[in-house]
């Protein structure tokens, strides 16, 4: 079975590949989008059943197939390729039901449910859950919550049959655009670009104090940016980087907690981004290039506070370099992998200059990534027709969870909106607000980390961009601020306790306190926290308006993340005390507001200069009286 499940996961790769490619309308086969959908389900769907065991786990099946996965595997591949043959009839047939569509739609809906369960866990499937016997009894439901009830019938019809539900928007960006970048990013790390990254990280900041730290931050950054998955950068990069930070002095739960930060940022940092990107681009019809240029301030804000604060940490400790031995150097880290570079330089030169959709620009990247690879070895390694092999098929294993988390996804606004609970529950959240945008996004903050706690990026985005963003723009927020706040903060769920992932994966790296590490990790992400509220009041922070207000509100930012970031680590030139550290966050927040923020966002920048220019000033005076 083993070898079944080989070929069905190249075979699945391969056909995305070259649905991107629009291979099959060069050849004359033109169908309905969501039946090129179904098929891929019929081949996805079996290799999930195949693969991975009932119990779950990302490391795949390791002993022989059981009976009732091989059933679920011809089931699951009988049903999806009956979608695919008889879409364009059945799917226009909701509210008659034929027994044989109905029968179907409900096969695979508990397929589907089952292999939600176990590549993303219980979380989404429970969330999946709800919402559809929410909308089996939204009549029934008090006040403002009240919505249409939809029979048992119909709606398990609907929610396979119809365009918009199971077959909609998440499933079409999962393999039009996603499968294309992890196949990027397979391209890039099985020809050496982990070592790559981790090397030049290395050869840049080994040299400086808390230099492991500081390698963490450069390498998750480079990584994270191809991988979209916090937990999976945690896994990839901190092997390496956390047990680098804990010889070098730092805590277990500091190392842990900087390692999931920066893995976390990872997802928000241009040019590519994690996953949920390219859904926030389909959700506003927007180019892809439009989303990463806004996301790009936010992101160096975020790694510029990270960095202050790891580089903080280790003036406090004294936590010295790395050994001069341990570090390559940068001249032959950049003579062996002078070339991974290029496969992003014609990504952003695709995006930004050649206007290309996401999908056609990463398979260009993609096809240069792959021709440098097979060109030029790494490390006297080049890679061969059996790496290749090797990518296809880990691209296919490594993307089964967003299969069944797109499926999934629209299933729950295809319920959404047939029941009008889509409807309902913005004007509830307006309500609870009462009209006052603050409160609003402050129940929405919260509401973003309890729907995300436990959940993969991608379902806790589809989620809050169904449930949050729309009470958010029916307040006057700007669409493009609306979902990047949701996005960042349904990011924070993978660092912010009781349920943390990303944190507490590298606290089991680090073996420490998941909790404490959450905590920390917390404390390093702060910007996370502050940020978003600051760009829902001006669009400077995320590229819209004038150069000069953008580069004013820019440079202010820079100066106020620092002072806030030696607030939050209780050291500048010194170790700071309870007023020192309320007095510089004071500053490095007044700062922090834009300029047309508020109203007033010129008179807190004054205030905030002149306190951090008083401090500035009053730090020059006692460091000379203690000299004297």
């Amino acid at each position: 079975m083993s070898k079944i499940a080989n070929v069905l996961a190249v075979l699945l790769t391969c056909t995305v590949l070259a649905l991107a490619a629009d291979v099959f309308r060069r050849f004359g086969l033109a169908l309905y989008a969501e039946q090129y959908l179904a098929g891929l389900l019929a081949l996805a769907m079996p290799l999930l059943f195949l693969h991975v065991p009932a119990k779950g786990g990302r490391g795949g099946r390791t002993g022989p197939v059981p009976w009732y996965d091989i059933v679920a595997a011809v089931a699951s591949f009988a049903g999806s390729a009956y979608i695919a043959f008889r879409f364009p009839k059945l799917s226009e047939m909701v509210y008659v039901q034929p027994w044989d569509g109905l029968l179907v739609a409900a096969v695979v809906g508990v397929l589907l449910i089952e292999g939600l369960r176990r590549t993303a866990g219980m979380a989404l499937v429970v969330v999946t859950l709800a919402f559809f016997v929410l909308a089996l009894f939204g009549g029934h439901l008090p006040g403002d919550l009240a919505a249409r009830s939809i029979p048992i019938d119909r709606l398990t019809y609907y929610t396979v049959w119809d365009s918009s539900a199971m077959l909609g928007v998440p499933m079409k960006i999962v393999t039009s655009v996603v499968v294309v970048f992890v196949f990027f990013g397979q391209v890039l790390l099985k020809s050496g670009g982990s070592a790559f990254f981790t090397d030049i990280s290395m050869a840049l900041m080994g040299h400086r104090r808390g230099g492991p730290a500081k390698i963490a931050i450069v390498g998750s950054s480079l990584f994270g940016t191809i991988s979209g998955s916090a937990v999976s950068n945690v896994l990839t990069v901190g092997v390496v980087t956390i047990p680098l930070m804990r010889r070098s002095g730092y805590q277990a739960h500091i190392a842990g907690a900087i390692e999931a930060t920066a893995s976390t940022g990872g997802q928000l940092m241009p040019p590519v981004m994690g996953i949920a990107a390219f859904l926030m681009a389909e959700f506003l019809e927007v180019p892809y290039a439009t989303v990463a240029l806004a996301a790009l301030i936010p992101a160096v804000l975020f790694y510029i506070a990270l960095f202050i604060q790891v580089d903080l940490e280790a003036a406090r400790h004294d936590i010295r370099p790395i050994d001069t031995e341990r570090i390559p150097r940068l001249a032959q880290v950049l003579k062996n992998g002078w070339h991974f570079p290029i496969p992003f330089a014609v990504l952003v030169y695709a995006l930004f200059w050649l206007n290309y959709e996401a999908a056609t620009a990463g398979l260009v990247a993609t096809v240069a990534a792959l021709a440098l690879a097979l060109l030029f070895p790494f490390q006297g390694k080049r890679i061969g027709l059996r790496d290749l092999y090797v990518m296809l098929r880990d691209t296919a294993f490594s993307v089964l969870e967003l299969f069944m988390i797109g499926a999934a996804a629209g299933i729950i606004i295809g319920t959404l909106n047939y029941s009008g609970l889509g409807f309902t529950l913005t004007v509830l959240l307006v309500h609870l607000a009462g009209g006052v945008l603050i409160a609003l996004l402050v129940i929405a903050a919260i509401a973003c980390i309890v729907l995300g706690m436990g959940m993969p990026t991608v379902g806790v985005y589809i989620l809050l961009a169904t449930l949050v963003a729309p009470s958010l723009v029916k307040m006057g927020i700007e669409p493009l601020a609306a979902h990047m706040f949701i996005m960042y903060y349904g990011c924070l769920s993978m660092i912010t306790p009781p349920v943390a992932i990303g944190a507490f994966a590298a606290a089991n790296l680090a073996q420490a306190d998941p909790m404490r590490t959450g905590f920390a990790a917390m404390r390093l992400g702060w910007t996370v926290f502050v940020i978003p509220f600051l760009f829902v009041f001006s669009g400077t922070l995320l590229m819209q308006g004038s150069a000069a207000a953008i580069l004013i509100d820019f440079a202010a930012a820079v100066i106020g993340v620092w002072l806030v970031s030696a607030a939050m680590a209780g050291y500048s030139v010194r170790r700071m005390g309870a007023l020192d550290r309320l007095l510089y966050a004071l500053a490095g927040l007044a700062l922090l507001v834009p300029l047309e923020a508020f109203g007033a966002g010129r008179a807190v920048n004054i205030a905030g200069a002149a306190l951090a220019a008083a401090l500035f000033i009053w730090e020059r005076a006692r460091r000379r009286r203690i000299a004297t």
